[in-house]
């Protein structure tokens, strides 16, 4: 498996990515109300992305896709496509996955937004997706293996009952949208890919509240929840460093628990 081993100059690149990527997010969670489009996040995140930060929305025209992010809602487990018609309302749940081209190099993120109050089961299940993403990241260091992401995951899923969506995962990055490996969300293997100092890939763990099977509804793009169970996602894109690893799409209003430390630029390779 041929993994790219990034230079300073691309990850200088791929931090810049990033912090667009992750400005993104921050931008667009004031819009994210009751009676809003998600049509209208597109189109509000897109003017966004190019002509505020004159960068490149990655998912339009990518094998396809009609728009600039993607907006997953309740049973939607990912790649739902912004419509006029579909309109948010209060207690529901959604993702929107936003990917940033800039200086030739791809930036991919996302994270879970409740709009309006939250419901009991919404809330704990996005909770848990996020900390079993944090959990991931926390054990990054040069050396281990890459099935050990999948495993930590695996590990804080399943101990809330809820289930690990196996047909998607995270994946390299940079210069492509979709690079090798395949980071996979659960305990399998991995070909003895051990992590290098330079990689970088996104986690994306997508964790449903009842069974993990899913399908892809007849417009191509759109993946469900098989049981129409929720279901929730987050993302980053991660760089591992000499000494760890440098989240390289964290939000400047993200708060991070007290065992994940990101290391800094000095550290990368």
């Amino acid at each position: 498996m041929n993994i790219a081993v990034n230079t300073p100059k691309d990850i200088e690149k791929m931090r810049v990515a990033g912090r667009l990527a992750a400005e993104v997010l921050e931008m667009i969670e004031p819009y994210v109300l009751p009676g809003i489009s998600t049509e209208k996040l597109n189109n509000i995140c897109h003017d966004y992305i190019t002509k505020v930060q004159k960068a490149i929305a990655a998912p339009l025209g990518y094998h396809g896709f009609p728009k600039s992010i993607c907006t997953s809602i309740n049973d939607v487990v990912c790649h739902g496509i912004p419509h006029c018609s579909q309109k948010l309302k209060d207690g529901d749940i959604i993702n929107i996955d936003v990917t940033i081209i800039k200086q030739g190099f791809h930036a991919d993120t996302s994270k879970m937004f409740t709009v309006g109050t939250s419901t009991q089961l919404g809330n704990c299940l996005c909770q848990v997706t996020q900390t079993s993403l944090y959990k991931a990241i926390n054990i990054i260091r040069p050396g281990i293996r890459l099935k050990m992401i999948g495993k930590t995951i695996q590990n804080i899923v399943n101990k809330k009952n809820f289930s690990i969506v196996r047909e998607y995962c995270g994946h390299g990055i940079g210069k492509l949208f979709h690079e090798p490996p395949h980071v996979l969300n659960y305990d399998a293997d991995d070909g003895g890919v051990i992590l290098k100092s330079g990689m970088i890939f996104t986690i994306e763990p997508m964790v449903n509240a009842g069974k993990r099977h899913v399908y892809t509804e007849s417009d191509g793009w759109t993946v469900k929840t098989q049981d129409h169970s929720l279901s929730a996602q987050y993302e980053h894109t991660i760089l591992i460093t000499k000494t760890g690893c440098e989240i390289l799409t964290k939000r400047t209003n993200e708060t991070l628990p007290n065992y994940l430390f990101s290391t800094h630029s000095e550290h990368a390779q």
